[in-house]
Formats: structure tokens, C-alpha cells, sequence
């Protein structure tokens, strides 16, 4: 893999795009012709630079949702996820960018859900953002932080450094303050590198469905995002890695604006040409594209170490079958009752890498 600076700042012309996808309201993302949006492509012309490069078996991708299981409140054993083939687009400008809209099927987003955010985050070897400044209380063993009570003034994080930070109780922990947890490879936001030590084990029924779909990338590691609208990702490169293999991205939730570019080809020298005097230089390519919930985007090729953020969460995008979630969709029938809405204005974006060739 290339040798790149993880603090190496973004290429200008990929952060305007991503100021104006920050600034842009709602109803003219709506209107933006520049937005590549596969659910606005399939009622309309394919754009130009769009290809399906791919069709999934919808058999296959059955059987690994089958031995996944939906919610276990309303799964069906016969359940057929996809009835038909999926296509996997790439753009023209982003070589190696597979875009799979309506991967995940409902049933399947609200079992990752709770997967991820009942047990999961409950466990203490996954370190969070919150741990950076706060010592966790976790719920009894088996159980989920939305066990608890949303009015409950009881503390779940003490403030290592009381002088700065305040407690949080459950509502503050889960509303607010909580950003991103990690699995498997605990990736250290600060240095920018994955510890020496041994990573904890990857939850291995995500890591079976992950790695069922997409076959050349093995979930060793992965950050769990927890956003909100007006949340947003700086523009960065994934470069800690020993493996170019490719990253994997799945989406829940709201929808969001996805920016990925990439450098300048070659240098300009001060006349303009580029360094070997015999053309002008290239300017890099930049996609905006809107992800919604249950797509899914794989990077690789070369835009495995493309520059990528986020600059918007679309409030008011969440859609119907998880806008109960952690409740069920009938009122009263499970225990986190207390706790539905929640994910009407959250995104739960998981990506994951493998750390290792």
C-alpha cells in the first residue's frame, strides 16, 4: 500500500464541495443535479458516468440474511430478503467505488441495530469516544444501556477529570455524547494507529454477514459512527492499515451526503504544465453521493485511500420501518417502550477494514 500521512490536509477543491454540501438545505439537495443519488437514478435515466458493473444473487444474499436472522420479534425462517437481482453501480469519476443501494433489507437493519447498540456497546472492551474523559458504567451483564429508564438522573459516566466534564446520566450519554465505538481493532483517533496490543474479537455473527457479502475484505476491525443532524466527518484518508483491501460501509438511519475525492494526479509547475513539462495537470475528481438507509458503499481500487467525510446528516430521512427502533413497531410490546424515536433522528454508519494482508 502506499505510504501516506494520515495528517496530511484534504486538497482544496475537495473541501469546497464539501462546504457546499455542509451550507446546502434539504430541499435543494433535492434539486442538486451534481448529487448522485441511486434512488433518484432508478425512477430516471442512468446518469452518464453510472454503470451497473454487478448483479448480486438475491439467493445468496437470502441465505447470509437468513443464517444472520432478522428481528427476532417478527422473523420469518421462509423470509426471502431480495426477490430479485441487486445491482452494484460504479462511477465513472471513482474507479473502485462500489455504490449498492437497499443492501440491508428492514428486518435485517433493525437486527444489526440491536446487535451493535444493545450488546455491543454494553461490552466495556469496545472502547467509545466517552472513554476518553469518562469512566463507563455498564448495564448488568446482558443487558443494553436502553434498558435504562431516558428519565433516569442515576450516572453512567463519571468525568475523570471532574473539574472539566460533568456527569452524564443515560439520556445525556445516548442522546448526545456518545460519537463512535470501536470493534475489533480499537483504532486510536488521537496517534492515528491501531495499539500493539491484541485487538478484543470481532462480534463474529457481523463479521459472518460482512465478509459473506463482501468476500475479499475480513472484519477485523471497524467504527461504529453515531450521528446526529447537524453532526458531521471531516474530510480524512483511511491509511492505518497493512492491507489495501477494501473498506466496507454500511448505513442506518437518516440519510447523509458522502463526499470521496482524490488528489491532483500530477504537480503543476509555476507555467501551468504539470512536472514533466508536457501537459497540464489533472485536476482530482470529487462525487457527492446521498446514502440512505440499508445502502452500502465498498472502496477499493483506487478509492480505497481516496479522501472521504461527511458534511451532512438530512434531518427528517429516517425511514418508517426504523423510526420506532429500539422499540417495536407496535406500541408497548418490548421493553425499551421508553426509548421509542430514538432513531428518528439518528444515522448509524458502520465501517469496517481489515487491518492485516
Amino acid at each position: 500500500m502506499p505510504a501516506l500521512d494520515p495528517h496530511e490536509r484534504p486538497p482544496e477543491h475537495i473541501r469546497d464541495v464539501y462546504k457546499k454540501y455542509q451550507k446546502m438545505k434539504s430541499r435543494d439537495l433535492e434539486k442538486d443535479p451534481a448529487l448522485v443519488d441511486l434512488e433518484r437514478v432508478i425512477h430516471t435515466d442512468l446518469d452518464a458516468k453510472l454503470r451497473v458493473v454487478d448483479e448480486w444473487d438475491p439467493q445468496r444474499l437470502t441465505a447470509t440474511f437468513r443464517r444472520f436472522g432478522g428481528d427476532h420479534d417478527h422473523e420469518d425462517p421462509g423470509a426471502t430478503f431480495h426477490t430479485s437481482k441487486l445491482p452494484v453501480y460504479e462511477h465513472q469519476d471513482m474507479p473502485g467505488l462500489l455504490i449498492i443501494p437497499s443492501l440491508l433489507p428492514p428486518e435485517i437493519q433493525r437486527s444489526l441495530l440491536s446487535r451493535l447498540l444493545h450488546r455491543d456497546l454494553a461490552q466495556p472492551s469496545h472502547l467509545t469516544n466517552i472513554h476518553t474523559h469518562y469512566d463507563i458504567s455498564y448495564p448488568p451483564r446482558a443487558s443494553s444501556f436502553f434498558s435504562l429508564p431516558p428519565i433516569s438522573s442515576a450516572t453512567v459516566a463519571e468525568p475523570i477529570d471532574p473539574a472539566v466534564h460533568k456527569p452524564l446520566d443515560v439520556s445525556q450519554l445516548l442522546n448526545k455524547k456518545m460519537r463512535w465505538m470501536t470493534l475489533g481493532g480499537q483504532y486510536d483517533w488521537t496517534a492515528k494507529r491501531y495499539p500493539d496490543a491484541a485487538p478484543p474479537s470481532f462480534p463474529s455473527d457481523v463479521k459472518d454477514v460482512l465478509e459473506d457479502v463482501f468476500a475479499e475484505t475480513k472484519a477485523e476491525a471497524a467504527i461504529v459512527n453515531l450521528y446526529s443532524p447537524g453532526d458531521t466527518l471531516s474530510v480524512h484518508r483511511d491509511v492505518a492499515e497493512s492491507s489495501n483491501t477494501g473498506l466496507i460501509s454500511v448505513s442506518m438511519g437518516c440519510d447523509a451526503i458522502f463526499i470521496i475525492g482524490t488528489s491532483a494526479e500530477s504537480a503543476p509547475t509555476p507555467d501551468g504544465a504539470t512536472n514533466d513539462g508536457r501537459s497540464p495537470p489533472k485536476k482530482g475528481k470529487v462525487l457527492a453521493i446521498r446514502l440512505r438507509s440499508g445502502s452500502a458503499v465498498y472502496m477499493s481500487g483506487t478509492s480505497r485511500f481516496a479522501w472521504h467525510g461527511v458534511p451532512q446528516i438530512v434531518p427528517g430521512t429516517c425511514p418508517p420501518h426504523l423510526e420506532s427502533w429500539p422499540a417495536g413497531e407496535h406500541v408497548g410490546d418490548n421493553e425499551y417502550e421508553a426509548w421509542r424515536g430514538w432513531m428518528t433522528s439518528k444515522r448509524i454508519n458502520v465501517n469496517v477494514r481489515q487491518m492485516f494482508d
